[in-house]
């Protein structure tokens, strides 16, 4: 059942990937919150579940990101309508250091559950979730970027044409703002970098070993990647693949290890954290229902 779990949802993004496109890179500007959350609790969707979430709200064009187990939407006095078809959400439980369920050594010892959820929109009789006609609360996506950038710390070198973190000087390169085509390019690359840069020694400690074409270097991209998308969701900024190149080799890691995409998840949900917490953002607990 554990590994049936891992197959069904990378096999999903490995097909996205087959198409060429990197399956959370998606538009934030829709009615729907960018964040996937569950409309019972409020508590956000993280790491592989947010991914996930994301994912089935664009898809199904879903005015909420909120979404309802099939027993919360019977206990709110709702239904699921006849026929809709759920999304998957997964919860790791931790192992007791003496059970022996994993086999690998150099992964989280947990077991992983899974879950269905339906979309709000899914839904009948349960009006209080529905999206609100209200104003939009007044939000400035840029603003919203550039505190995150700010508040990191980081040390930002605009110069140059190119893009990228140099962990021996643990400094980020950008090029001049202008050099972008538009302020949405410039932050959804800067947080990009800025995912990179949290994994340094001092910080999250990641393998900055890898060289370019390598297995350990596709993967550091793949969770700044994931990082990123994180974060552009967070400020309801346009999503954007930064390195389609490596489309190839992602595709090569999420075949040879089903648990690949859990685990850049996680650590891509790290280094969102690390640099949302200077702006005094909870860190809210993976839920899957």
């Amino acid at each position: 059942m554990k590994q049936s779990i891992y197959e069904r949802i990378t096999d999903a993004i490995v097909a996205d990937f087959e198409q060429g496109v990197a399956p959370w890179v998606k538009p934030w500007t829709g009615s729907a919150d960018p964040v996937p959350h569950n409309a019972a609790t409020r508590r956000a969707y993280r790491g592989i579940n947010h991914l996930l979430l994301g994912m089935r709200c664009y898809a199904g064009g879903y005015r909420t990101n909120g979404w309802l187990t099939f027993r919360q939407a019977q206990e709110r006095g709702g239904t699921v309508r006849r026929g809709e078809k759920g999304a998957t959400v997964v919860l790791f439980k931790p192992l007791d250091q003496d059970e022996t369920s994993v086999s690998s050594v150099s992964k989280p010892r947990a077991v992983i559950r899974a879950f269905t959820v339906f979309n709000v929109d899914q839904t009948e009789g349960l009006e209080d979730f529905a999206p609100t006609t209200d104003a939009p609360i007044p939000w400035d996506p840029h603003e919203s970027a550039e505190r995150v950038i700010d508040q990191s710390g980081a040390d930002i070198r605009h110069q140059g044409f190119q893009a990228f973190y140099a962990p021996s000087r643990d400094c980020v390169y950008l090029p001049e703002r202008s050099s972008f085509p538009s302020a949405d390019g410039y932050y959804s690359t800067a947080l990009h970098e800025l995912s990179h840069w949290t994994g340094h020694k001092s910080r999250l400690d990641r393998d900055f070993s890898g060289r370019f074409g390598s297995e350990a270097y596709a993967v550091e991209e793949l969770i700044a990647e994931l990082s990123a998308a994180f974060l552009s969701a967070h400020c309801r900024i346009p999503g954007q693949l930064q390195h389609s190149s490596y489309i190839a080799s992602w595709l090569k890691v999420l075949q040879s290890d089903k648990q690949a995409i859990f685990m850049a998840a996680a650590q891509a949900q790290k280094a969102a954290d690390y640099l949302l917490k200077p702006m005094g953002q909870p860190e809210v607990s993976q839920q899957a229902a």
